[in-house]
């Protein structure tokens, strides 16, 4: 195969999709020597545009598919859980200003890498003739169809996607534990006057979550998940009503944190922002996915929404508690009133129902990796011990660190600047390699930037959140 066939995976060929074609279901190498001339691509143009104009991704949708209006509210939903309730501990790492500032300049970048995943996506599509592909499989089809030096890794590619996914979920679900745990243990230790430690919580927490977590279709999941929309809705009435039931008092507070406070910021923004594991299977089941992107688009409004929400409750949430503001706005909330107490109760038990929709998630993919070696009528058995021994591990690791606030950090800082930053960014370098990179190579050197930014985030928030956590132990 030359090289002329730039656009053609050396290992299969691609598959041409009829009408009826059906983007793939979602939900979330070999080392040796290479030389600089492997990475050159000498793609036939005219072939490409020509590709290009035979096959449109988007006629082959499914009709019956998602609204815009729908896929929006999924975006959003997806956006707006426990990280928003963190942004005020974010500030306070942070400080008024920066924070206000820095956390809209995050939310710009974390825009940009989603933008940039579902545009590569779309044209890796149009190239491969498929109506659609999944984060982890729009990896594999960059490297397959890029350039030659490159194509070895494809698969590498979507192993390493597949797994961070399924890491960033198991954590994800970690965190959930945490949070519902310490929510009870604020309510019940100072109302019925127990001094229990949390882990006791975290453990009487797993016995919910080994039941929801057997929940294997996801239609039994829709009324936990409506229910879980109704309760966040009245807690964060309660929360903004307490948030500005007495004067606020700007003085007292930093403009600008310590700077070995600033590396928890950036890990707990990026924690919450970054909903990257749900933005390609909300695209994949748009019926008018050109809808997705563009002005306004779909990503567009949901995260201007996203980043302003995100930026109120940060700023007057860190303004009402200062200092003593925790790792969720909700445990802030007056110990003993009826009103905070069935706050924290309510979000606690939304963050459970939403439990089985974030364990559903890395279970399918880690099944689909796996069934092929057992026999079918096993089957059953097997996923019920491996659902619930993930879920004794995941109760594990919550007990092993109780606190909620480098917790979220930790999670931030290493998988989602890593899947969030760094793999967009990365893709859309190696799909445009080596002459789409734009004027003097612009792309490249922003997506290098971006590949920087992702890996100071991740070094040093993890750095900063392990500090945190060994702190606390002691």
């Amino acid at each position: 195969m030359t090289d002329n066939n730039a656009y053609t995976p050396d290992s299969e060929p691609s598959s041409v999709s009829g009408k009826t074609a059906r983007p793939p279901s979602y939900t979330a190498a070999t080392n040796s020597t290479i030389s600089l001339n492997d990475f050159s691509s000498k793609a036939n143009l005219t072939e490409k545009d020509q590709l290009e104009a035979n096959y449109n991704p988007f006629e082959n949708r499914d009709p019956k598919g998602a609204s815009s209006g729908s896929a929006l509210a999924h975006l959003l939903k997806s956006s707006l859980g426990t990280g928003i309730l963190a942004m005020p501990m974010a500030f306070h790492n942070a400080g008024l200003v920066f924070g206000a500032v820095m956390t809209l300049i995050v939310g710009f970048l974390c825009t940009h890498c989603v933008h940039i995943l579902v545009k590569t996506s779309h044209n890796i599509c149009r190239d491969a003739k498929v109506p659609a592909l999944g984060f982890a499989e729009t990896a594999e089809k960059v490297f397959q169809y890029g350039p030659k030096g490159m194509r070895r890794y494809a698969n590498f590619a979507k192993q390493f996607v597949d797994i961070g996914l399924m890491a960033t979920y198991y954590a994800a679900a970690c965190v959930y534990m945490v949070f519902i745990a310490t929510s009870f243990h604020d309510v019940i230790n100072y109302d019925v006057g127990l001094k229990w430690d949390v882990r006791i919580y975290i453990a009487m927490t797993v016995i919910p979550c080994l039941i929801i977590g057997q929940i294997r279709n996801l239609k039994w999941l829709v009324p936990f998940s409506l229910m879980a929309n109704a309760f966040i809705v009245v807690t964060f009435a309660i929360t903004l009503y307490y948030m500005f039931d007495e004067p606020l008092v700007y003085h007292d507070k930093p403009l600008i944190a310590k700077a070995v406070h600033i590396p928890l910021f950036f890990a707990t923004v990026i924690f919450a922002m970054e909903g990257i594991g749900a933005v390609m299977p909300v695209e994949n089941s748009m019926r008018k996915p050109a809808q997705f992107l563009g002005c306004p688009g779909v990503l567009n409004i949901a995260m201007i929404t996203v980043v302003l929400l995100y930026a109120i409750i940060g700023f007057f949430g860190y303004v009402r508690f200062g200092d003593t503001v925790r790792g969720s706005i909700t445990l802030n909330l007056p110990d003993g009133s009826w009103l905070g107490d069935t706050a924290k109760l309510l979000m606690a038990v939304a963050i459970l129902f939403t439990y089985g929709l974030q364990f559903y998630v890395p279970n399918e993919v880690l099944w689909r990796k796996i069934q092929h070696k057992f026999s079918p009528e096993k089957h059953n058995i097997v996923q019920i011990l491996l659902r619930t021994g993930i879920i004794l591990v995941s109760g594990g690791v919550a007990a092993a660190i109780p606190n909620l606030e480098p917790f979220i950090s930790l999670v931030g800082a290493v998988f989602f600047s890593l899947l969030g930053i760094f793999v967009p960014s990365f893709i859309e370098t190696v799909y445009l390699w080596p002459d789409r990179l734009g004027w003097c190579k612009w792309k490249l050197v922003k997506n290098v930037l971006l590949s920087i930014f992702s890996i100071l985030a991740l070094i040093a928030g993890a750095t900063a959140s392990i500090g945190e956590i060994i702190s606390d132990e002691k």
